[in-house]
């Protein structure tokens, strides 16, 4: 499978930094290296299982917490006078992290103040479908990346070694989200996957997720931190069924024009 996602919007690796943090539950000045890098590594690695354009920063971000966990790892020697001894080699990512912490708020109540505005202020016209729903929280990637491995942790550790050929495809797991929102008009991030039964599956069916939030055909979210993952259709649920078919028009006039 060699299908690439390119997310419009998409979280660096503080942010993931932060998310991990949050997740675990600790404080930023005290970070748990050994742990976070584990765990950082480890989603870095479904990333790139998924195909997903990781940048460079990723991997930097990588190699600097794998610098500081074997700086904290080895002792200090006795008798060295080095003028970094007693120096915490996590003092210049909380340094870092605790920035980048502060222009994510800053941003955050730019984007509430926005909001109230809006509220207050009655536009001559109507809002679109398109306008987040009131009280959600959108979903970031991160989060996304954790839910899905918890989906991949659950599917049975004894698998035979038959070799089965699957087809399946991106477009046809779009329609099927498309169909299962067209029935039920909300949808568990869970749910997606309850009939799955392989990894490919759950790594098509996730990708065609994705490509519809790429499209701005559903929206993902939740109504509170840490609670459920919601998928609904971002437009009319018709609308988005128009956007995918519209799509696949394009991309196979692409290919017979470039044949």
């Amino acid at each position: 499978m060699s299908t690439n996602v390119q997310l419009g919007i998409f979280e660096g690796p503080l942010d993931l930094l932060l998310h991990l943090i949050k997740k675990n539950e600790v404080s930023i000045t005290d970070i748990p290296i050994a742990r976070i890098t584990e765990q950082y590594l480890a989603t870095l690695e479904l990333m790139q299982n998924l195909n997903l354009d990781v940048a460079g920063e990723f991997l930097v971000m990588a190699a600097t917490l794998i610098h500081i966990k074997s700086r904290m790892l080895l002792p200090a020697e006795g008798g060295e006078t080095d003028e970094d001894e007693g120096v915490d080699p996590r003092e210049d990512l909380v340094r870092r992290l605790l920035e980048y912490q502060r222009f994510k708020d800053a941003a955050a109540e730019l984007e509430q103040r926005e909001l109230l505005t809006r509220d207050v202020f009655v536009r001559s016209t109507s809002l679109t479908e398109e306008a987040a729903a009131p009280g959600f929280r959108e979903v970031s990637l991160f989060e996304l990346l954790t839910a899905l491995r918890r989906v991949i942790e659950r599917l049975p550790k004894d698998d035979a070694h038959e070799v089965v050929l699957e087809k399946i495809t991106m477009r046809e797991k779009m329609t099927l989200i498309l169909d299962l929102l067209r029935a039920r008009g909300n949808l568990l991030f869970e749910a997606l996957f309850s009939e799955v039964k392989s990894r490919m599956e759950i790594v098509v069916t996730f990708l065609a997720m994705l490509e519809l939030v790429k499209m701005r055909a559903i929206r993902i979210f939740q109504e509170a931190l840490n609670g459920p993952i919601h998928i609904e259709a971002a437009v009319g649920i018709e609308q988005a069924a128009e956007r995918v078919a519209m799509q696949e028009t394009e991309e196979e006039n692409n290919g017979t024009s470039g044949s």
